[in-house]
């Protein structure tokens, strides 16, 4: 069974009498898309499918016109998901291939199914479609993750670890606090994600080529069956901009961001320096040529994304910044950004999910740095502070000649003795080693959203329940 026209003319017979043949090899070649946009086989047959009731309901084109197209529709669906559908490059884009096949099934009445509609506003719905059905999947896969950042924070809200500034220890926070920090950065992302489905979810069907039409259609009817909030207000508008497609992809570049600094915490965190976590087997892999070695590489990967995902952003962005209105075909250049940016973005998000889940915090480890670098420096000059009302400017100088005096000794804060500390300052009492260990430390910090067990344990109950 032949399911495609193969004769080159047939393409020249889809852009109409103005040609006198088809494009030569070169042309073909840099003008089809078929390659890429076949991804958008479902989201085109569905804007087809409401077109046609629509041409039906308004009287354009028969009840039996409009059936016939539709069986044939569900039939062309039927092969692409079987994987027996035949795509013409000749046929440029999955637009084409779909109605010629089209034709071929159920003749004469696949001529009216154009009717009303241009490829222009076709592509725009196809394309606005299939990237609200991604800002889904991503708004799920976000959610899954965040909630293994709640599990671990909830299974870690006690566990002290290093709370660093440019990388140096700084105060000692709780795993649990760390954890639940990534999981307000992505509720952040997925909101982004969701305010972008809410823009980009009005419908460019019926802008046709760019002025409208002046058949009777009904724009609010295709708009509801295909899931739109409303038809596009301006023709021009619907068919020429593809900012629902950058804003997707400017949401995608600091989603991605995100994971890419957590994946680095996570490449620094599994170092024999640092053995602050053991990452599961099936995120990791071995070296060719040193035995012992476990490599972060799914994390190493991740990282990297964003690289691809916001080199994306730039390039369709690049693309749009100098077309005048309306459409122009350097747009046939927007979709493959945006597929390869999804992709990555997906595959990034499902490798951390897993990595979150799998992953055990090296509790003995993560205290011993969080004790280290002087790190309960700031709750000794808040301690003097509270306790004897010494100014902060004042406190800070006292704690920092004790800082000083702990390195000449080579030892920590909280092994300097009472004599040390009172040779500093004199009002110094014993009562100030109570405050000196990590775990008083961030007991301590219960102001809101700050990093103490007690506030952890908050933020994960509010987030549960949000996350439900």
């Amino acid at each position: 069974m032949v399911l495609f026209m193969s004769d080159k003319n047939s393409s020249n017979a889809m852009w109409g009498g103005r040609f006198a043949s088809g494009p030569d090899a070169i042309m073909e070649a840099i003008n089809a898309s078929i390659g890429f946009d076949k991804r958008m086989a479902a989201q085109d047959i569905a804007g087809s499918i409401a077109h046609s009731a629509m041409l039906a309901k308004q009287n354009i084109i028969t009840d039996s016109d409009a059936d016939a197209i539709k069986e044939g529709l569900l039939t062309i669906l039927s092969e692409i998901e079987s994987g027996i559908f035949k795509y013409s490059t000749a046929l440029e884009d999955i637009h084409m291939n779909i109605e010629s096949r089209l034709q071929e099934i159920i003749g004469e009445p696949a001529g009216r199914l154009h009717t009303a509609r241009s490829r222009n506003d076709q592509v725009a719905t196809d394309f606005k479609l299939w990237t609200r059905d991604q800002c889904d999947a991503v708004i799920l896969g976000l959610s899954a993750l965040m909630s293994a950042l709640v599990n671990q924070a909830e299974v870690g809200a006690d566990i002290v670890m290093p709370g660093f500034t440019h990388l140096q220890v700084a105060q000692p926070v709780t795993w649990g606090h760390h954890m639940m920090a990534y999981v307000e950065m992505l509720a952040r992302d997925r909101s982004r994600f969701v305010d972008a489905r809410s823009r980009m979810n009005e419908s460019p069907l019926g802008a046709a080529a760019l002025a409208g039409t002046g058949f009777p259609i009904d724009r609010d009817m295709t708009a509801g069956a295909l899931g739109f909030d409303r038809p596009s207000a301006n023709s021009l508008d619907a068919v020429s901009d593809r900012d629902f497609a950058l804003e997707f992809l400017s949401a995608s570049s600091i989603c991605a961001t995100h994971l890419s600094r957590f994946a680095e915490e996570l490449v620094i965190w599994s170092s024999a320096q640092f053995k602050f976590v053991v990452l599961s087997d099936r995120f990791s892999t071995g070296s060719s040529i040193m035995p012992q070695k476990k490599n972060p590489d799914a994390a190493e990967l991740i990282r990297a994304k964003v690289g691809r995902i916001t080199g994306s952003f730039v390039g369709l962005l690049m693309v749009m910044k100098g077309l005048p209105l309306a459409y122009s075909k350097d747009m046939q250049e927007d979709k493959e950004q945006v597929f390869d940016a999804s992709d990555s973005l997906m595959l990034a998000l499902a490798a951390m999910t897993g990595m979150v889940a799998d992953m055990k915090p090296n509790v003995s480890k993560l205290e011993i740095a969080a004790a280290s670098g002087f790190s309960t420096a700031t709750d000794l000059a808040d301690w003097l502070v509270r306790e004897l009302g010494m100014p902060f400017r004042e406190a800070h100088h006292v704690t920092g000649s004790l800082v000083a005096k702990a390195e000449k000794q080579s030892c920590d804060l909280p092994d300097l003795s009472l004599d040390d500390m009172q040779a500093i300052n004199t009002q110094i009492t014993e009562d100030v080693f109570n405050f000196l260990s990590v775990q008083n430390s961030v007991a301590s910090r219960k102001s809101y959203g700050g990093t103490s067990p007690e506030q952890v344990r908050l933020q994960v109950a509010r987030w549960k329940e949000v996350l439900l």
